[in-house]
């Protein structure tokens, strides 16, 4: 199975954004992918408030990836900022192409002073979605975290998991973002593929505007790929067979 990371830096002009997102995709079907990961708060970067441009799963900016997904035969995975029930809004992957859901984040970013819950309503599900006959299993950034999260879904089946981050910059963050995201894939015996924002430019005062890094890391915690800081989209060729060969010698999932 052929994967592009998209590794992007988000501006706070959702149709700005978008232009990039139909952009990567044309690349990534032109060089043989068949799934397109990109970051968390792909639609609007951290810098703008999300509930400015937050719409529903059926709004227009959705709308226009799903037919860049359908014209292009490719499966999307992108983060957008949805409307919530509550007055607040979620932070949403919008999954779109050969395969149809979504995932609002459910472990909200309430930590090192910060309370992502204010502003954000925590889903309610953890999903996980059939592409091409692999299941894969999502996450959204601060997830990455919490080992139960992707050993629930890998007791589901699903044995690649994709996680969309916009990670906060700061001191040791690049090493806990590869740290955990090597743990997850060992924890959960599966591909985790781990798409981050491009770091951005100049000092944010701690906002989460990513530190790049997208990696990939296969079920016994091998590194496949790792990128830079930079934009960039990068190409990885998975085995699927190595998700059963893996979890054949070490039998540890539920």
């Amino acid at each position: 199975m052929r994967i592009a990371l998209a590794q992007l830096r988000a501006t706070t002009d959702p149709l700005q954004n978008l232009d990039q997102v139909v952009d990567a995709l044309r690349e990534a079907s032109r060089r043989g992918s068949h799934v397109v990961v990109l970051p968390e708060a792909m639609m609007c970067s951290f810098l703008r408030p999300g509930a400015e441009v937050a719409e529903p799963l059926d709004g227009a900016w959705a709308t226009a990836v799903r037919d860049a997904a359908a014209e292009l035969k490719v499966t999307v995975v992108v983060g957008m900022f949805t409307t919530a029930a509550d007055g607040r809004i979620h932070n949403t992957l919008l999954v779109t192409g050969q395969a149809e859901d979504s995932y609002d984040k459910i472990h909200l970013f309430d930590a090192l002073g910060q309370r992502e819950s204010d502003g954000i309503a925590p889903g309610d599900r953890l999903v996980d979605v059939d592409v091409l006959g692999q299941r894969f299993g999502l996450g959204i950034c601060y997830d990455i975290r919490f080992p139960t999260h992707f050993l629930e879904l890998a007791s589901r089946g699903a044995g690649i998991m994709v996680v969309c981050a916009s990670w906060a910059p700061g001191p040791g963050k690049l090493h806990q973002w590869r740290t955990l995201a090597t743990a997850r894939a060992m924890d959960s015996t599966s591909f985790v593929i781990a798409v981050d924002q491009a770091a951005a430019e100049g000092d944010r005062d701690g906002v989460p505007t990513g530190i790049g890094h997208s990696m990939v890391v296969d079920p016994s915690g091998w590194v496949l790929l790792e990128l830079g800081e930079g934009p960039e989209l990068a190409i990885v060729d998975i085995d699927p067979a190595r998700i059963g060969a893996v979890r054949g010698a070490l039998p540890i999932i539920p």
